[in-house]
C-alpha cells in the first residue's frame, strides 16, 4: 500500500507537535482530522487561545475536533466519521482503548526519548537534569499501559554539556518529526518489524514524571554539576529557582566553578558588579542568565546593576 494513500488522523497540542504535523503533509501523506486541546483562556484578558496545532490545522484547511472528554459520544462518532487508517499521536494526553484502537492500522506515538528509558510525561526536561550524554526519539504502537508499547522506530541524537531542555526539544522536533514519516512509510509497506520493550534483569531504568514546583528548586546541598543539570533541564521552562533576600530567583543559564566554596552550601558571593555565584556541595555555580519574582528575564551584569543586596 502507498504510503499516501493511508487516511491519518492527527493528534497534538504543543508547538512540539506541529513539526510532525507539517513533516506529514511535506511528505504528501493524507491527513483527514487533527485532534487537538480545547481553546483555553490566557493573558491578561483571558482571552480563548488556540493551541499551536489548531493554528496550524486551520492554515491548512484541516478539520479539526477539539473533544474535552475523549469518551464522548459525540467525538467518538465523529473520530469514526473520519474513517481513519492509523492515527498518529505526539505531545497528546493519554488515550483511552475506545480511542487508540479504533483504526484497524491503530495508533502509533512519537516519544521524546529511547524507550524504555524516560517513560513518562517530562522526558526532555529528565534526561538533562541526570545529565545524560545522549538521547533521542521512539515511534511505538499505542496499548494499555503508557509508553510501553512495541517498538516500531528509533533515532539517537548527543546532548551537549551546554545544551537545555530547550536546545534539545528543538532538536528532537525536527529528528521526530523526520522519523515519524519513516515509520508511517514502513507501516505501509509492511518493512517495519515491531520490537516488544524488554527491560533487561537488574537494568537500572530512568523514569520522566511531570514536573513540580518542588522538583523546581534547587538544593545547593548537592554537588554543583548537579545543579547545573538542574539548571540546564529545567530551561527556559519552567526554571529551576531559589531564593534572593526572600524573592523567588529563577536560573536560566549558569556556568561550573570548580574552586571549592568557603560558603556554605546555599550562600551567595558577589562584587555587585559582574558576577553571582552559589555555593554547592563542591564547587560554586555562577549564575549567567536569571530572572527575579516580578522583573524580567536579564544577563547577570544587567541584573547586578539594578540589584541592591542586603
Amino acid at each position: 500500500m502507498l504510503y499516501q494513500e493511508l487516511r491519518i488522523v492527527f493528534m497534538g497540542t504543543p508547538e512540539f507537535a506541529v513539526a510532525s504535523l507539517e513533516a506529514l503533509l511535506h511528505a504528501g501523506c493524507t491527513v483527514v482530522g487533527v485532534i487537538t486541546a480545547p481553546d483555553k483562556p490566557a493573558g491578561r484578558g483571558m482571552e480563548l487561545q488556540q493551541s499551536p496545532v489548531k493554528k496550524y490545522a486551520v492554515q491548512k484547511g484541516l478539520p479539526v475536533l477539539q473533544p474535552e472528554k475523549l469518551k464522548n459520544p459525540d467525538f467518538l462518532n465523529a473520530l469514526r466519521s473520519l474513517k481513519a487508517d492509523l492515527q498518529v499521536c505526539v505531545a497528546f494526553r493519554m488515550l483511552p482503548e475506545i480511542v487508540w484502537n479504533m483504526p484497524p492500522m491503530g495508533t502509533i506515538n512519537l516519544h521524546g526519548s529511547l524507550l524504555p528509558q524516560y517513560r513518562g510525561a517530562a522526558p526532555i526536561n529528565w534526561a538533562v537534569i541526570n545529565g545524560e550524554k545522549e538521547t533521542g526519539v521512539t515511534t511505538f504502537r499505542l496499548q494499555h499501559e503508557i509508553d510501553t508499547g512495541n517498538i516500531l522506530l528509533q533515532e539517537s541524537f548527543p546532548i551537549g554539556t551546554e545544551d537545555t531542555a530547550g536546545t534539545v526539544h528543538d532538536t528532537m522536533k525536527k529528528t521526530g518529526s523526520q522519523l515519524l514519516v519513516k515509520t508511517i512509510k514502513g507501516i505501509a509497506d509492511g518493512t517495519i518489524t515491531e520490537t516488544p520493550q524488554i527491560i533487561p534483569a537488574g537494568a537500572s531504568v530512568h523514569h520522566a514524571p511531570k514536573l513540580f514546583t518542588e522538583t523546581c528548586l534547587i538544593s545547593f546541598n548537592k554537588p554543583v554539576e548537579q545543579v547545573y543539570n538542574l539548571v540546564r533541564g529545567l530551561s527556559p521552562y519552567p526554571g529551576a529557582f531559589t531564593y534572593l533576600n526572600g524573592k523567588k530567583l529563577k536560573i536560566f543559564k549558569a556556568v561550573v566553578g570548580q574552586l571549592h566554596p568557603d560558603e556554605d552550601p546555599g550562600e551567595y558571593k558577589t562584587d555587585g558588579k559582574t558576577f553571582l555565584a552559589f555555593a554547592c556541595a563542591d564547587g560554586y555555580l555562577y549564575l549567567k542568565e536569571v530572572q527575579l519574582e516580578g522583573k524580567k528575564k536579564m544577563l547577570i551584569d544587567d541584573f547586578l546593576r539594578g540589584y541592591q543586596f542586603k
